[in-house]
């Protein structure tokens, strides 16, 4: 993945912003993602970086970090409410940009709204991603958390900060996914530190702008899943029945973070909104071979590495299964922390490159293991998704160190190929009805 360049852009109070330009459509969407940001690290993770990349075609996409957080400075004071709100408008002149549609997530859309107010000739539009007006519920406002779960919940957050831990509440769908996990813990600490991310916490959860709703005249679109537990559906609500002409759309889902999940869901209502018109996204379906590979043991040996260690590990181990990919025609559609999700177009070649990484991988000193199955597969934007994917993924689960575990599909396409199988019994593939038989290849290579 290439990185956009980052520039920076001066605040009025001399702070330097972060902020990236992709695309050139024919608006300015201007876009802060919340809390978790940062403009370079996003671009690491495949499913982030694809959410990026369609808002950048059908917009002239300015990225930046609120302050405080990712590449941006904190500033000389605390980063309160009023500072963020300037910061939006200094990124838009760094950029060159007149006016912009607003887009803020989460924790950003506070600041959005601010800006949206007070600056409604540069805001040609405002876009809200699970926003929030006020945090703990009052006698006058019944919509937000109770001060007990408010509380339970920020002394959580900071606690697990840098761990990982969270993904219960921010992606339940990935929390138990270790290779999403251990990205996320490195993508939190390479975001703030604990001390800022509790400044920066306390000040949003004070935060109270119901004033600022009513004073908003342009064009908004309000998103929310309805799952979501980090943001309540009645908060954000809220949000929208007070801006006069909202447009209120909820979604299924229970992940917070909008790059996990139905993401293009979510960026088909912002595209619509945009430009006036429905996405069609291109779909194919495709007989197709998915592997899916795992580091052993991956916490236990970066904590006997430390952070350096297993990072210089992990580029290692990333550059050798990457060279291997290349020499089988595999496509690599997606990485997170130690593993690889990859498509191929035949089984046997599939086969071959999972033997391969684990007998390459092993001098490192690490073990790795593999799944395969062959399935339809639809093939959205380029990439490989649908019940096929799932099952590779469960197949890989149930392998062992060292372990090539394919389908009973796998097997019968491979048929004269030369492999040998050891049958590894029916299993249960979590999320996937029925029963599977799985197979476990043979070490010894035809």
């Amino acid at each position: 993945m290439v990185i956009p360049q980052t520039r920076y852009a001066k605040a009025p109070d001399g702070t330097s912003i972060a902020y990236q330009v992709v695309g050139d459509g024919p608006v300015d969407l201007v876009y802060a993602s919340g809390i978790w940001s940062n403009v370079e690290l996003m671009w690491e993770n495949p499913s982030w970086a694809h959410f990026l990349e369609r808002l950048a075609k059908f917009s002239r996409l300015i990225l930046f970090d609120m302050r405080g957080v990712g590449l941006s400075d904190r500033g000389p004071e605390p980063p309160v409410l009023e500072l963020q709100r300037d910061d939006v408008g200094a990124v838009m002149d760094g950029a060159g940009s007149a006016d912009a549609i607003v887009f803020g997530g989460a924790r950003a859309a506070s600041m959005a709204m601010l800006f949206a107010a007070t600056h409604p000739d540069r805001t040609k539009a405002l876009v809200l991603y699970a926003p929030v007006a006020k945090t703990v519920s009052t006698q006058d406002f019944p919509h937000g958390k109770t001060p007990e779960e408010q509380t339970v919940f920020f002394e959580r957050f900071v606690r697990e900060v840098g761990t990982g831990l969270n993904l219960h509440l921010q992606a339940p769908s990935v929390a138990t996914d270790e290779r999403f996990v251990t990205w996320w813990a490195r993508f939190e600490r390479l975001v703030a530190s604990p001390s800022a991310y509790e400044e920066l916490g306390r000040i949003l959860a004070d935060v109270d702008i119901r004033e600022v709703l009513p004073v908003i005249h342009v064009p908004t679109l309000v998103i929310h899943r309805k799952g979501d537990v980090i943001v309540l559906e009645r908060q954000a609500r809220y949000v929208a029945d007070e801006i006069e002409g909202a447009t209120y759309v909820q979604l299924p889902g229970q992940d917070h973070l909008p790059f996990i999940g139905d993401a293009d869901a979510i960026v088909d209502e912002v595209e619509q909104f945009v430009t006036g018109r429905r996405p069609v996204r291109e779909v194919d379906k495709v007989l197709a071979t998915v592997m899916f590979t795992d580091i052993v043991d991956s916490t236990k040996r970066q904590a006997e590495l430390g952070d350096r260690g297993w990072k210089e590990l992990i580029e290692r181990h990333h550059a050798t299964v990457r060279d291997l990919l290349r020499r089988y025609r595999g496509e690599e559609q997606d990485t997170a922390g130690d593993g690889f999700f990859v498509r191929f177009d035949g089984p046997a070649r599939a086969i071959r490159c999972a033997q391969d990484i684990v007998e390459t991988i092993r001098p490192l000193g690490i073990e790795v293991r593999a799944g395969l199955h062959s399935g339809e597969c639809e093939i959205v934007d380029g990439k490989c998704s649908g019940l096929s994917v799932s099952i590779g993924a469960r197949v890989m689960a149930n392998a062992g160190p060292s372990e090539v575990f394919v389908s009973r599909t796998v097997k019968d396409l491979t048929a004269g190929s030369g492999f040998t199988f050891q049958d590894a019994g029916e299993h249960e593939l979590k999320g996937v009805p029925d029963r599977w038989h799985l197979y476990r290849v043979s070490s010894e290579r035809a």
